[in-house]
């Protein structure tokens, strides 16, 4: 009588070349999607950032006969003493963490912002913006923008009217003389 043969049998090379592919293919495919999820998510966190930025500046803008606020472009470093958005509009806006992109890398713990204030508008009566030759349209006025073009979408914009995009509204206007 035979005695069954006990045969140890493993992954020939060419099923582990296979499999090793196939896993390489996946995660080539996985990595790109899953980093652009990330991107994509950091532009929707500063989007939120922009439309509460937008709602302390309507708080301000209550307190204030709906003036604009007088400030700087931005400033070079948190040591400096200039009103700038993050510092004239804090009270506003429920914390420093609404004035970090989290695209950010070293705007913010430099200066203390990652968005840019439209000088622009400086103590502009609501009724009296204008940009660009834009008057009396709000939604194209850009009061407050990224300070880099972090995001995948391009630079996140809040608006007069409070809304807040990544696609500019804006542009010169064509004049007919």
């Amino acid at each position: 009588m035979r005695k069954p043969s006990r045969t140890n049998r493993g992954f020939t090379l060419t099923e582990l070349l296979i499999v090793i592919a196939i896993i390489a293919t996946l995660v080539g495919i996985a990595v790109p999607v899953s980093i652009s999820m990330v991107a994509k998510s950091r532009e929707t966190a500063c989007l939120g950032n922009l439309r509460q930025i937008g709602a302390g500046l309507q708080d301000y803008l209550s307190e204030n006969n709906q003036r604009i606020p007088v400030l700087a472009l931005g400033r070079d470093d948190k040591s400096s003493e200039e009103p700038v958005l993050e510092t004239v509009l804090l009270p506003y806006c429920g914390g420093e963490d609404v004035f970090r992109c989290p695209a950010d890398k070293e705007q913010f713990a430099k200066t203390g912002s990652s968005y840019n204030w439209n000088i622009t508008q400086n103590g502009l009566h609501v009724t009296k913006l204008s940009f660009f030759g834009i008057e009396d349209r709000p939604e194209l006025i850009p009061l407050v923008s990224d300070k880099e073009s972090w995001h995948p979408g391009g630079t996140n914009f809040l608006y007069a009217d409070s809304s807040s995009s990544n696609k500019a509204r804006f542009a010169t206007a064509n004049r007919k003389d």
